[in-house]
C-alpha cells in the first residue's frame, strides 16, 4: 500500500488532473453492509480501481481549482505514524500534547504573538473563525453569556468584514447566536481591499442606531483574489473603536514565510485572533486548519467546562492542564500536529516559502500570458497566486463555464469558477507545489482550443438558424 502511494505520488503528473466516476465505480459505492471479513489486498484493490483515480485531483500539478494544497510524503507517512498512536489529543499528559503546544509557541513566534497566546489545531479556517468569533463575543459580552445565552443581554453586537470575506464567517455569527445579519459586508476598493473608510462609516452609523460593534475581521488572501486587506490600518480601527480584530488568513497568512509577501501582512502581529490552514500553503495533508487567541486566558474561559471525568492531577495520566479541550469544542481529537511537525521539521520553513513565493510567480507568469494573448482578458488584478480571467466572446459567462467543465473534464488541468463585479471569471488558484509553468501553458492552451471551438459551433448554429429562417 505505501509503495502504492508513493508510485501515485511519482507519476501523478501522467494522470488526468480529474476525471468523471463511471457509472459503474459509482454503482459499486451502492453495495450492502460487509458482514463477513475480506483480504486486506482485496480492499486495496478496489481503492487503486475505484477510489484513487476519482479524487478531486488536488495532489495534480494541474489542478488549480478553489485553493487545494498539493501535500507532502513526510507529511503522508505522519499521518500513518499518528494512526498508529491513535492517539487523542483532547488532554491528559502524553507526547502528541507536547508536539501541539509546541506547534502553537512555533505559530505564536512566527505571527509575533506574545508567550502567554493560546492556539489550536482545528479541520479547517472555518472552524478557527468561529472558535475565534465565540471568544470575541464572550469577552463583548462577559462569559456569564455561557450559561445564561445572548438573548438576555441588551447588546446589540456588530461585526465588520469587506464583500469578499469568506461566507464562513456568517454562518460563525449565525452558529454563536448573534445571527447571520449582524455581519456588515463593508465595499472593497479597486484592489479587492477592504474599503476603510466605507468601514469607519458604517460603524459610526451602527454606534448612532444603538448598536455595539464588537468585532473586525481583516482577510489575508480573499477566496475570490487573494487580496490582503489593509491589516495596520484594521489595527488602528480596531484599537480606537475597542473592537476584536481578527484576521482571516485562511491561506494567506503563512506567506508570512516567503520575504516577498511577508511586508504585506503588516498588522498580523496586533490581530487578537487568527485563523489559517497549514492544508493550503503550507503543503501539508488534509486536514490541518489552526487558530491563535493573543490572550490565552480569555480563550480558555470561552471553552473550559468542568466535568468529573475531566478532573485533572498534578500528577499522573490526568495532569497538564490546560488541555486543548479547554480550547475548543471537542473532546475526540486526532494528532493533527504530527504531520504539520514533520512537514516543518523535514522541509524547512525556508523552502516552504520559497514554494509559496514559487506559487505566485506562476501567477504573474498566467498573468503575463493572458495581457499577451488578444482573446482573453484579465477579470481581476493579481495579488498572491489568484488569477481570475475569460476568453473573450459573446454570451462569455456560459461559454467560460463551459470552457471550465471541459477543462476539467480533459484531464489536462482543473480550475473553478467565480465571479468578479457580476462576471463569471475562470479562477486559476496556483497553490501545489507541484505546478510548474508547462502546467500554465497548458492551461492557457486549452483555454483558448476550447474556447475557439464553443464559439465557432455557436456561430455555425447561429449561421445554420438565419439561413433556415
Amino acid at each position: 500500500m505505501l509503495d502504492d502511494m508513493f508510485d501515485y505520488l511519482e507519476r501523478i503528473g501522467e494522470r488526468p488532473a480529474w476525471q468523471p466516476m463511471p457509472d459503474a465505480v459509482r454503482a459499486s459505492f451502492r453495495e450492502r453492509l460487509p458482514m463477513a471479513p475480506a483480504e486486506l489486498s482485496s480492499v486495496h484493490d478496489e481503492f487503486l480501481a475505484n477510489i484513487l483515480p476519482y479524487s478531486n485531483g488536488n495532489v495534480h500539478p494541474g489542478f488549480m481549482g478553489w485553493v487545494h494544497g498539493g501535500g507532502n510524503a513526510a507529511g503522508m507517512l505522519a499521518e500513518m505514524l499518528a494512526a498508529g498512536l491513535n492517539a487523542n489529543l483532547a488532554g491528559r499528559d502524553h507526547a502528541p500534547i507536547e508536539v501541539e503546544r509546541q506547534m502553537v509557541r512555533w505559530m505564536g513566534e512566527l505571527f509575533g504573538f506574545p508567550a502567554t497566546a493560546s492556539g489550536l489545531f482545528v479541520t479547517g479556517t472555518s472552524m478557527a473563525n468561529l472558535i475565534a468569533i465565540l471568544v470575541a463575543r464572550d469577552a463583548a459580552l462577559g462569559f456569564d453569556v455561557r450559561r445564561s445565552g445572548v438573548a438576555v443581554n441588551s447588546k446589540r453586537l456588530t461585526a465588520y468584514a469587506s464583500m469578499a470575506a469568506h461566507g464562513s464567517l456568517r454562518r460563525a455569527l449565525d452558529f454563536c447566536g448573534l445571527g447571520s445579519d449582524a455581519l456588515r459586508l463593508v465595499p472593497v476598493d479597486s484592489q479587492h481591499r477592504i474599503n476603510l473608510a466605507a468601514l469607519r462609516h458604517t460603524i459610526e452609523s451602527d454606534r448612532r442606531a444603538g448598536y455595539s460593534p464588537f468585532l473586525l475581521v481583516g482577510t489575508a488572501g480573499t477566496v475570490d483574489t487573494g487580496a490582503i486587506d489593509d491589516l495596520d490600518g484594521l489595527a488602528l480601527i480596531a484599537n480606537e473603536e475597542r473592537m476584536w480584530l481578527h484576521v482571516d488568513g485562511a491561506y494567506g497568512a503563512l506567506g508570512i514565510l516567503a520575504p516577498e509577501i511577508a511586508p504585506r501582512l503588516a498588522g498580523i502581529e496586533a490581530a487578537d485572533s487568527l485563523a489559517f490552514d497549514f492544508h493550503k500553503w503550507g503543503q501539508v495533508p488534509y486536514d490541518a486548519g489552526f487558530v491563535l487567541v493573543r490572550d490565552g486566558e480569555l480563550h480558555r474561559k470561552a471553552f473550559a467546562s468542568p466535568a468529573a471525568y475531566l478532573e485533572r492531577e498534578a500528577r499522573g495520566l490526568a495532569a497538564g492542564s490546560v488541555w486543548p479541550c479547554d480550547l475548543g469544542p471537542d473532546q475526540s481529537r486526532g494528532f493533527r500536529a504530527l504531520k504539520t511537525w514533520f512537514t516543518l521539521k523535514v522541509y524547512g520553513l525556508q523552502a516552504l516559502g520559497r514554494t509559496i513565493a514559487r506559487t505566485c510567480e506562476l501567477a504573474r507568469y498566467l498573468e503575463q500570458h493572458i495581457a499577451a494573448t488578444e482573446e482573453l482578458e484579465l477579470l481581476a488584478p493579481v495579488s498572491l497566486n489568484i488569477v481570475c480571467f475569460r476568453f473573450r466572446c459573446p454570451d462569455a459567462d456560459r461559454v467560460n463555464a463551459r470552457i471550465v467543465v471541459h477543462l476539467q473534464e480533459s484531464g489536462v488541468c482543473a480550475p473553478s469558477t467565480t465571479r468578479i463585479d457580476g462576471e463569471l471569471a475562470i479562477r486559476a488558484a496556483i497553490t501545489n507545489h507541484r505546478t510548474s509553468g508547462a502546467n500554465i501553458d497548458a492551461l492557457v492552451d486549452a483555454t483558448l482550443s476550447i474556447g475557439r471551438a464553443l464559439t465557432a459551433a455557436a456561430e455555425d448554429l447561429e449561421l445554420e438558424a438565419v439561413y433556415l429562417d
